[in-house]
């Protein structure tokens, strides 16, 4: 039942904070938000790289062979590939995405998805250990962030009312706690899926940073763009790499 308790609130929080981190980013003019978003977007980068290396990835191959881990972990990086050229999951993080601007609906139905599988990943993190699970929890968080406010940003350009705009968003922000109940009640019963889970989420975690969040950062290329760049990046490893040192 504890166990329970912290996958369901760090899901909550994940579905709440994202949400609620745009809006408030939302207030500020554009301007400063274009300002804003490249750092989060830095941040973000740093915690999936150092939730997938520091966490995930280690934790698994603890509990499996280490082949047929890392060939999941290769499996599941190529299926996300294959997904995005379908634009079932797609992470886009400006207006002038020629897929956003095409299929602004698509958006919703793969963030909801994402969102889903995001409840997912958090669930198997808890359920291997607590540290592993808050560590995975903020990487989610993380990400989420700068990810909504591209979505809005998306939905605007696309015609959407500001209302109807982030209705829509945080509706599909709540799919996570349904993906985490669903694996914690099945995860529960197949404790050996578990590493492989976390090999599929590993996987998640390292295509988003390197397919869709780093090629967004080199567009900025200025001696102190890509300081601050790599500072936020290693502050992002550094904030997954305290929980598992504190573990």
């Amino acid at each position: 039942m504890i166990m329970l308790l912290w996958i369901v609130g760090f899901s909550i929080l994940g579905s709440i904070g994202a949400v609620g981190c745009s809006v408030l980013l939302l207030v500020f003019p554009e301007g400063i938000r274009k300002v804003l978003v490249p750092y989060l977007v830095s941040y973000a980068t740093g915690t999936l790289l150092g939730s997938a290396f520091l966490g995930m990835i280690p934790a698994g191959l603890e509990r499996a062979p280490s082949h047929a881990f890392m060939a999941t972990v290769l499996a599941g990086m190529v299926a996300f590939f294959v997904l995005e050229k379908l634009v079932i999951w797609r992470h886009c993080h400006d207006a002038d995405c020629d897929v956003h601007g095409r299929a602004a609906p698509l958006i919703l139905i793969g963030d909801a998805f994402h969102n889903f599988v995001d409840g997912v990943v958090i669930a198997a993190a808890f359920l291997t250990s607590i540290p592993l699970g808050v560590a995975t929890s903020l990487a989610v968080i993380a990400h989420e962030v700068p990810q909504e406010v591209g979505d809005f940003a998306i939905l605007l350009d696309s015609g959407y009312s500001r209302t109807k705009a982030l209705l829509l968003n945080g509706l599909s922000s709540t799919s996570t706690l349904p993906g985490a109940l669903f694996a914690y009640f099945w995860l529960a019963e197949m404790s050996q899926a578990v590493p492989y889970i976390l090999a599929i989420s590993a996987a998640s975690f390292i295509y988003i940073a390197t397919a869709d969040l780093i090629p967004g950062l080199h567009r900025h290329v200025t001696p102190m763009a890509s300081l601050r760049q790599l500072l936020l990046l290693l502050a992002g490893i550094a904030s997954i790499l305290f929980f598992h040192l504190g573990a």
